[in-house]
């Protein structure tokens, strides 16, 4: 079994009032698929994307008059690694089978509507890989859902004359 990677933590306090910063933290967080390990901890995996984004968001955390903290650390164990990983890979499954399902729906929507459906799913897509480090099962049927429903063809029904 190989050895743990390394992750990037972001070790802060940020002030209860005013709640806007807190909020926009929560919000970053989400849209980056941190694991919150603790109340003030986070962790992703570490590459040179990750460690960027999390040192921005400490800065944010320091203009908003909170402390915060980038360090590099690797886990003792790869069983301690899973269980980080773990429920940051169910999360992406989750909105992986989301978009499939909504994918489903799609399927018998009006020509107009399947596009700006199919076009609203792609995006959401793309914003799930962006914070997708470990590629649940889910992906891929996601994908192929999106890609089914892109090829789906309209059904010409011939006209009644009256």
């Amino acid at each position: 079994m190989p050895a743990p990677g390394e992750w990037v933590f972001l070790t802060y306090r940020l002030p209860r009032e005013p709640s806007a910063p807190r909020l926009a933290l929560w919000r970053k967080f989400k849209r980056l698929g941190v694991a919150q390990l603790a109340d003030g901890l986070v962790a992703l995996p570490a590459d040179v994307r990750t460690q960027e984004h999390l040192e921005w968001a400490a800065e944010e955390i320091e203009e908003a008059g909170g402390t915060a903290g980038v360090w590099v650390a690797r886990p003792l164990t790869r069983t301690l690694e899973r269980s980080v990983i773990e429920p940051m890979n169910a999360a992406r499954a989750g909105e992986y089978a989301d978009i499939a399902r909504q994918v489903q729906l799609a399927r018998d929507a009006p020509e107009a509507e399947r596009t700006r459906g199919l076009r609203r799913l792609r995006a959401q897509m793309r914003r799930v890989e962006r914070r997708d480090f470990f590629r649940p099962p889910q992906r891929e049927q996601a994908r192929q859902a999106l890609k089914d429903l892109a090829g789906q063809k309209t059904t010409v029904r011939p006209e009644v004359s009256l």
